[in-house]
C-alpha cells in the first residue's frame, strides 16, 4: 500500500494546491499518504543557485544540471529501494494498468523534468522508468505528476467514498465507463433508461456490460482490439459488438 510520494520539483509551491483539492486533498489531509517534495535548487551551489546550463553542441534551450537533480533524487529515494520514475515525452504512455502498478507501491518517487529536459547522464545512473501523459510536450513535469498522484490516490484503501467506485471506472476493466444519470427522471423530454429503474440488478448489470461495450467500440476500438486479442470477451459479447449499432 502506498504510503509516500516524493516529488522532485524546482517548483514545490506547484503541489501545495493539492492539499486543497477533492478527494487528493482529502487523503493527504488525512495522512492516508504522506506528499514531500525535493527542490533541486537546495543541492545547487554559488550565489544564484543554478540548476540549468546551456546544452553541449549547441541548440535553443537549457538543460538541469546533473549535479544538484541527483542530490535531490538522492535525497528523496533516501531510506527506499523504490524505482524512480521521470515524467518525460519520451517516456510510456500511463494507462490504468500502469497507474494500479504504481498505486501498489510503498514509496512513489516522481521526477519533474523543465526546459529542454535533464541531462542524459542523471537518466543513465539514477532513473529507472519514465513515464508520459501523451504524445504532446507540457512546460514541465509538474502537471503531469499531479495527475498521475491524483489516479494513484484514488486507489487507496478508504478515499472513495464507495470502494466499488474504481473498479468500475474506464479502463479497470478494459473498457470505457457506461453511462450514468441521476435525478431529474426526465430532463429537456430525455428520459432515464428504463432499465435502470426497473430495480432489476442483473439487467441493470447486463445494460451497463453493454452500453460500456458499445461505447468502446464506437469511441476506442483500439481498446476493443486488445480485449479480443487477450480473449477477455465472451461468444455472446463478440457477436454483440458485431450487431448493428441500435440492436
Amino acid at each position: 500500500m502506498l504510503t509516500e510520494i516524493h516529488v522532485v520539483t524546482l517548483f514545490p509551491d506547484w503541489f501545495d494546491s493539492l492539499h486543497e483539492l477533492g478527494l487528493t486533498g482529502r487523503a493527504l489531509a488525512e495522512e492516508r499518504v504522506r506528499l514531500r517534495t525535493f527542490d533541486p535548487r537546495t543541492h545547487a551551489e554559488g550565489v544564484h543557485r543554478s540548476v540549468d546550463d546551456r546544452p553541449y553542441g549547441g541548440g535553443p534551450g537549457m538543460v538541469m544540471r546533473p549535479e544538484p537533480l541527483a542530490r535531490a533524487i538522492e535525497e528523496a529515494r533516501q531510506g527506499s529501494d523504490a524505482p524512480v520514475a521521470a515524467l518525460t515525452p519520451q517516456g510510456r504512455r500511463v494507462d490504468q494498468e500502469a497507474v494500479e502498478r504504481l498505486a501498489g507501491r510503498e514509496r512513489l518517487i516522481l521526477v519533474c523534468g523543465r526546459y529542454e529536459g535533464m541531462d542524459e547522464r542523471v537518466h543513465e545512473e539514477l532513473v529507472d522508468e519514465e513515464w508520459s501523459l501523451g504524445d504532446f510536450v507540457l512546460s514541465g513535469g509538474e502537471l503531469a505528476a499531479a495527475a498521475l498522484i491524483d489516479a494513484v490516490l484514488r486507489l487507496q484503501p478508504g478515499v472513495l467514498g464507495h470502494e466499488e467506485s474504481a473498479a468500475q471506472d474506464s479502463f479497470s476493466s478494459g473498457l470505457l465507463d457506461c453511462p450514468h444519470y441521476t435525478r431529474p427522471e426526465i430532463w429537456r423530454e430525455r428520459a432515464v433508461p428504463d432499465v435502470l429503474r426497473s430495480g432489476d440488478h442483473a439487467a441493470i448489470a447486463r445494460w451497463r456490460r453493454r452500453e460500456a461495450l458499445q461505447r468502446t467500440r464506437d469511441r476506442r476500438p483500439d481498446l476493443i482490439d486488445a480485449l479480443k486479442s487477450e480473449g477477455r470477451l465472451d461468444e455472446d459479447e463478440l457477436a454483440f459488438l458485431e450487431s448493428p449499432r441500435d440492436a
